[in-house]
């Protein structure tokens, strides 16, 4: 059974994000249509689906990290912002979105609170190897040479 490290985490993540947004537990919410992702970002994201992304994408960075908190998340979807002629310095991502989609994962079953942040429950680990075990097949079907286990 292949684990979320085997898989290359795009494909990973948009697999993910496909099967959050049919299943229907996760929604965006009203104000994810005009909101930027944090300060260092000057436009919205461009993409529609961009919230099922995000939650997907934190739901692999919880399931390989796990447990972390709200602020090592913000740190790690932050980038570099550029005042003028100064030196960029790095800023934090937006703390709602964050929040909220781990709100949404939690109601959802997926994402557990623990004393030291959140970390994935059993039924999350289950979604996310079910997945990685899909697409490593799909990928070992279609190139043989990236058979490791057999």
């Amino acid at each position: 059974m292949a684990k979320a490290y085997d898989i290359p985490a795009d494909e990973l993540i948009t697999h993910l994000a496909e099967n959050l947004k049919k299943d229907k537990k996760i929604e965006a919410p009203q104000w994810a249509q005009y909101v930027k992702t944090g300060s260092h970002v000057e436009k919205i994201p461009q993409n529609k689906d961009w919230w099922y992304i995000r939650c997907a994408s934190l739901l692999r960075k919880v399931y390989i990290n796990g447990p972390i908190g709200i602020s090592d998340l913000r740190s790690e979807y932050g980038g570099k912002k550029q005042i003028g002629y100064n030196v960029a310095h790095h800023k934090k991502a937006g703390g709602s979105v964050v929040r909220k989609a781990l709100q949404q994962l939690e109601v959802a079953g997926y994402i557990a609170k623990k004393n030291k942040g959140r970390s994935i429950s059993d039924e999350g680990m289950k979604k996310v190897d079910r997945m990685a075990t899909e697409l490593y097949k799909e990928l070992v079907n279609s190139r043989p040479d990236l058979e490791r286990y057999g």
